[in-house]
C-alpha cells in the first residue's frame, strides 16, 4: 500500500475512505449536548486504511451559540447524505462562527478535506479538534491516525496512548490495531507486536491488525506465520487490493508462484486502478 491506515472494526466500523457520515444523532440534555457520529459506510478502495471514529460527548454548557452550532452540524450532515458538499461546508463554517470550539464541526471539516485529497488541511482540523478535546479518545485517535498516515508515525503514538486513557472510548481493539500498525511503521517492533496481538485477542477478525501482522511477519522472514495472518485477513470483508498484494508477496516468498499469480489476477480484476495491479511479479 501506500500507507496501511488501520480501519474501522469488523463490527461495522471500517475504513475512512471518502469520509461521508451516514447518520448523526443529536440529543440534548439539561446540562450538555451529545453528538454521536455513526461511522460512515465507506466505499471499497484499494487498500486498508486507518479511520477516524466519530463518537463525541460534549460536557460544555448548552449555551445558545453551541446549541445553534449543533443544529448547523446536523444540517451539514443532511447535505452530506444528499451529496451537496458545498452546502455542507457552508453549514460547518456557520457552525464554527456560532461556536468556535465545536469539536464536531472541526472533525467533519477534517473528514471532508481528507476525502477531497486536502491532507494538510484535514490535519489542521484534526489537530484543532484534539486541542479542544485533549482527553477525548475518539478525537485523539483521529489526529493520531492522520499523523501516522502523513509520515509521522512516532509522533502519533503519544496520542494513541492518551486516547487509551479515556474510559469512555468504546472500541479498544480499533485503538490497539491503529497503535500497533503505526508503532510498526515507527520501528517500535516490541510495541507493535504487543498492541496488534492485544487487538486480535479482543477482536480476532480485526482487519487492520491482521493486515499489519501479515506484513510484519513477512518482513521479519516468518513467511508461514505471515500466510496465516494473510488468510485470516482475506476472510474479512471488505477485501482490499493491499491485502491481495500482501498475499501475493507472501506466496512469492514461499515459492508458490501459481498462488502468487492468482492473487495478482484477482487484484487486477477487482481493483484495476490499484497501485501494482499492472505488474506481474506478486504485484511488485
Amino acid at each position: 500500500m501506500p500507507l496501511d491506515r488501520p480501519a474501522f472494526s469488523a463490527r461495522g466500523r471500517r475504513l475512512l475512505r471518502g469520509a461521508l457520515v451516514s447518520a448523526l444523532v443529536l440529543a440534548g440534555t439539561a446540562g450538555c449536548n451529545r453528538l454521536t457520529f455513526i461511522k460512515p459506510n465507506m466505499e471499497r478502495k484499494g487498500y486498508d486504511q486507518t479511520g477516524p471514529t466519530y463518537n463525541f460527548k460534549s460536557d460544555r454548557p448548552a449555551a445558545s451559540g453551541a446549541t445553534a452550532a449543533s443544529g448547523r452540524v446536523l444540517a451539514a450532515q443532511r447535505y452530506l447524505q444528499g451529496g451537496e458538499d458545498a452546502k455542507a461546508r457552508e453549514e460547518l463554517r456557520q457552525a464554527l462562527k456560532l461556536d468556535s470550539k465545536s469539536v464536531e464541526a472541526y472533525s467533519l471539516m477534517a473528514a471532508l478535506a481528507q476525502r477531497d485529497g486536502k491532507s494538510a488541511e484535514a490535519g489542521g482540523y484534526y489537530r484543532k479538534a484534539a486541542e479542544l478535546a485533549p482527553e477525548r479518545g475518539a478525537v485523539l485517535n483521529n489526529y493520531a491516525v492522520w499523523l501516522c498516515a502523513n509520515q509521522q508515525p512516532a509522533q502519533s503514538l503519544g496520542y494513541f496512548d492518551r486516547a487509551r486513557v479515556d474510559p469512555t472510548y468504546e472500541d479498544l481493539s480499533l485503538l490497539l490495531a491503529n497503535s500497533g500498525a503505526c508503532a510498526d511503521r515507527a520501528g517500535q517492533g516490541e510495541r507493535a507486536e504487543r498492541d496488534l496481538r492485544q487487538a486480535l485477542a479482543l477482536e480476532p477478525d480485526n482487519a487492520t491488525a491482521l493486515s499489519a501482522m501479515a506484513k510484519r511477519q513477512l518482513r521479519l522472514g516468518n513467511a508461514f506465520e505471515a500466510r496465516a495472518f494473510s488468510e485470516r485477513r482475506l476472510a474479512v470483508e471488505p477485501i482490499s487490493a493491499e491485502a491481495l498484494m500482501t498475499a501475493s508477496q507472501i506466496e512469492e516468498k514461499l515459492g508458490d508462484r501459481a498462488a502468487a499469480a492468482r492473487y495478482v489476477q484477482r487484484m487486477r480484476a477487482e481493483f484495476p486502478d490499484a497501485q501494482g495491479s499492472e505488474s506481474g511479479d506478486g504485484g511488485k
